[in-house]
């Protein structure tokens, strides 16, 4: 397993962003060059991330798949592969986005997006990602979400069964799934069941922590690791049974200061638990 996350210098060549990644003590990170870099650069970055060790976790597509608005759905998908083709070329082990959404926000809740209608407009628009590029070494794979699919490990094994692409793999996202009262006090055995059903399909996680409020009816609040109720034990444990090489990247924090107090967290539990990050 291998912490991760992102780098807020702006504008690194290849060896200085190796540098500050070390410096950060990470050995994963985020891809760190846009989905139009030609091919010089993307070869400069992956030789850099091979030479010092670290691991190019993740490409983001992120974008709306399953808009109804025609040219904002052609265009995700455009950004979709174009992401994989990233991800192919430097080495990721995998390109991600969420699923989409058929309401006005590209990544919030809308009743038709858990209905099978939908599941299989999921079906169709990852096989025309996948079937478009054709990747032999990376994968592309769906965040895990807590009001689209993939919403449990259930319906991530059924889109896995559906889509039928070796190419589709899982990305974990635990909090994510958190979603209910019943999920947040018993989410260690959501985490160990989600490795159970789908730990080989895994090529990246994110980590994050969740606090519910105490105000009516239902909060849930994302929040930095180690400030929520996450079962890091757990987390880190299950994680630590997969590929050695798996990332597991810290997101969504405001500052630089915010991640160092993120990675010291998890580094204490893993250091507890005799893991090595």
């Amino acid at each position: 397993m291998r912490l991760g996350g992102p780098i807020f210098k702006e504008g690194l060549d290849a060896e200085a962003w190796t540098q500050e990644v070390v410096a950060q003590g990470y050995r994963a990170a985020v891809c760190p060059v846009p989905l139009d870099a030609d091919d010089s650069t993307i070869r400069a970055f992956a030789q850099a991330a091979a030479n010092a060790d670290i691991v190019i976790a993740e490409v983001g597509g992120w974008s709306n798949p399953l808009s109804g608005d025609p040219q904002t759905s052609a265009k995700a998908l455009a950004t979709c592969k174009a992401a994989l083709v990233l991800a192919e070329k430097i080495g990721a082990p995998c390109a991600v986005n969420i699923a989409g959404s058929l309401g006005a926000k590209w990544d919030g809740p809308d009743e038709r997006d858990l209905t099978e209608k939908t599941f299989d407009l999921i079906v169709q628009s990852v096989r025309e990602i996948i079937d478009s590029v054709r990747p032999t070494r990376t994968c592309y794979t769906l965040e895990t979400m807590p009001w689209m699919y993939p919403d449990s490990p259930d319906s991530y094994l059924r889109l896995i069964k559906a889509i039928d692409r070796k190419a589709f793999g899982v990305h974990f996202d635990p909090v994510n799934l958190i979603c209910s009262p019943q999920r947040y006090f018993d989410n260690g055995a959501l985490i160990r069941e989600f490795i159970a059903q789908l730990g080989p399909h895994i090529r990246c996680c994110h980590a994050k922590d969740i606090l519910l409020g105490t105000t009516l009816t239902v909060h849930l609040d994302e929040v930095r690791p180690g400030m929520g109720a996450l079962d890091y034990r757990t987390f880190l444990r299950e994680v630590n049974r997969l590929d050695r090489n798996t990332p597991i990247l810290l997101e969504h924090l405001p500052s630089a200061e915010e991640y160092r107090l993120a990675a010291k967290h998890v580094r204490g539990v893993a250091q507890e638990e005799g893991i090595q990050l």
